[in-house]
C-alpha cells in the first residue's frame, strides 16, 4: 500500500510540472470592462467588416476579398482606428478569425458585433 501512494505522489508531481509548461494556444482579447473616465462621444461613423453565412466578407456594404480588405484597412490602420466585425449568425469561424487576426496585426482595434 505504501509503493501505490508513492507511485500516486510522483504522478501528482509529473502533472503538476506539465501543466505548468503547457502554454494554451487562444487569442487575447479585450473583453469590456468598466471605466471610471467618461466616454469620449466620437461623430465619426466606424467601418464595419460584416461576413455572411458563406463566409463571403462585405466592407461598408461592398463584397470584398481577405485580401483586399487587407490593403484597404493598412491603408487605414495607425493611430487610434476602429472597427466593427459583425458576422452573421451561422458564419463560418475560420472567417471571423481571419478578420480579427488581420486586424490584430494591422493594429487596427476591432470591436465584435455579434447578435445572440
Amino acid at each position: 500500500m505504501s509503493s501505490l501512494t508513492d507511485i500516486i505522489f510522483l504522478l501528482l508531481i509529473f502533472f503538476m510540472l506539465t501543466s505548468s509548461v503547457v502554454s494554451p494556444n487562444a487569442l487575447n482579447l479585450k473583453l469590456p470592462g468598466r471605466s471610471d473616465s467618461p466616454p469620449s462621444v466620437s461623430n465619426r461613423q466606424l467601418d464595419d467588416v460584416r461576413i455572411d453565412n458563406s463566409g463571403r466578407f462585405y466592407f461598408n456594404g461592398k463584397r470584398t476579398t481577405i485580401e483586399s480588405l487587407e490593403s484597404t484597412l493598412s491603408a487605414k490602420a495607425g493611430g487610434n482606428y476602429s472597427m466593427f466585425i459583425s458576422p452573421d449568425k451561422q458564419a463560418p469561424i475560420e472567417g471571423v478569425v481571419a478578420v480579427m487576426d488581420l486586424a490584430n496585426r494591422l493594429g487596427v482595434n476591432g470591436v465584435l458585433a455579434a447578435e445572440e
